[in-house]
């Protein structure tokens, strides 16, 4: 839908630049900074890019709740809404007057969207079958030490919870030689460790020329551009990582000893009613394999609870398979019905009271699982990729608190762990 607005030039104050806000995945963290380099060139100012999300009710909430927080505290700036909650209900931000302009998915990576004589209030088209091979290389991130990179966008399946796949189109792949290009220009800006992200990232390559896989473009990827210190992966669903993916996590050090892996449940049954494609026995398998060939990885997870037709019995499933499986911090959320997909129309829907008990006792569960993790490994040291402030991040993507504060930024150093806390360690250097 396109709705032309004769509101649209941008009256700005010379000394306010670009700004973007970002909700929801790291996917939307790269494609924000793209966004904002890409106004930057455009000659927009007092602008405010604002990306939205859509995977929950709550990310929705959220995303309109930024863009009215974003015209109370700048009142004269031009705001863009963009990402998936626009694409999936454009309507809706079209009634906001906070909004100056509204991009869909399709548009919100290509220049002419951030022109400041851009014909249009509304810009939300269809997502393109094929992912555009223009993308702009970004020279930078942010001055950050650690990048996120789309190599993948957009979803073939269609799990019962899950909407994403219409907001994002179905999957496409982002060329080898692209990404080779980018990764040599955020390492020659100093960044040192790059996270691969996208909606399915275990579908890469499908779409492309070739024998391609995302373990083959890896292994391309680490032999063509030696000068990346670490490589980390977002989510993966575990049942699609093939044996070239498989081989290189196990083996290549520069690949860090960190997977999130999409299991949703520990129950057979409702992974079944969710038309995921593994059961929990192939779960367990690929956590007991990987664990073999590389023990020191830290295996982390996402996890829906209170999924309509859940007894008692499938989330007590659920809480042993984490116990099992010996997972770290998990992302555990409680299910919410999002319009237009197969779990708003199954039965055995649960009680909002009994779901958010249930959520409430997993992270529990988690927490203490967690906590053994860290336990096991005070006064060992860690290599640990230091951002802004006195904090960083481990090789097995644990949050390491810096105490004390070393006055070390943007750098990987050696840390002794000295104290477990809620969410990972406290160190000092070593």
């Amino acid at each position: 839908m396109e709705e032309k607005t004769k509101e649209n030039k941008i009256k700005c104050k010379d000394n306010f630049g670009v700004q973007t806000v970002t909700l929801g995945c790291r996917l939307n963290i790269h494609e924000s900074h793209v966004m904002e380099d890409l106004a930057i060139q455009e000659g927009l100012k007092n602008t405010i890019i604002v990306n939205t999300c859509a995977v929950t009710k709550e990310a929705e909430r959220q995303s309109h709740q930024a863009l009215r927080s974003a015209r109370a505290n700048h009142p004269e700036a031009y705001i863009i809404a963009t990402g998936c909650a626009v694409q999936l209900n454009p309507e809706s931000f079209s009634l906001m007057p906070e909004i100056n302009r509204i991009i869909g998915n399709d548009g919100k990576l290509k220049k002419e969207s951030f022109s400041k004589d851009f014909p249009y209030r509304v810009s939300v088209g269809p997502l393109e079958r094929k992912i555009q091979e223009n993308f702009p290389i970004l020279n930078h991130f942010k001055g950050k030490i650690r990048a996120f990179l789309q190599v993948q966008n957009g979803c073939n399946h269609r799990c019962a919870f899950c909407n994403i796949p219409k907001a994002r189109g179905p999957s496409r792949s982002v060329p080898l030689g692209w990404i080779v290009q980018q990764i040599r220009a955020l390492c020659q800006a100093g960044v040192q460790e790059v996270v691969f992200t996208g909606v399915d990232l275990t579908s890469y390559g499908k779409d492309l020329p070739g024998n391609v896989s995302l373990g083959r473009m890896i292994k391309r990827v680490l032999m063509q551009v030696p000068e990346l210190k670490r490589l980390r992966l977002s989510s993966l669903d575990s049942i699609e990582i093939d044996e070239a993916l498989f081989e290189v996590l196990a083996y290549d050090h520069r690949m860090l000893p960190h997977l999130h892996l999409s299991f949703q449940s520990g129950s057979s049954y409702i992974l079944n009613r969710m038309l995921r494609r593994h059961t929990r026995e192939d779960a367990l398998d690929f956590c007991d394999r990987i664990r073999k060939v590389r023990p020191e990885i830290n295996l982390t997870s996402d996890f829906i609870v209170g999924f309509p037709g859940e007894t008692e019995h499938m989330f007590e499933e659920t809480v042993s398979f984490v116990k099992e499986t010996r997972l770290g911090m998990c992302h555990i959320f409680p299910f919410s019905p999002r319009p237009g997909t197969l779990a708003t129309k199954l039965d055995g829907h649960l009680q909002k009271s009994e779901i958010k008990e249930r959520a409430k006792c997993l992270r529990q569960e988690n927490q203490l699982f967690f906590q053994e993790i860290l336990q096991k490994k005070i006064d060992t040291v860690q290599s640990v990729l230091i951002e802004e402030g006195s904090f960083g991040y481990s090789s097995d993507f644990i949050r390491v608190t810096l105490d004390p504060d070393p006055g070390v930024r943007q750098s990987i150093q050696n840390i002794r762990i000295t104290q477990c806390t809620a969410k990972g360690w406290k160190g000092m250097l070593n």
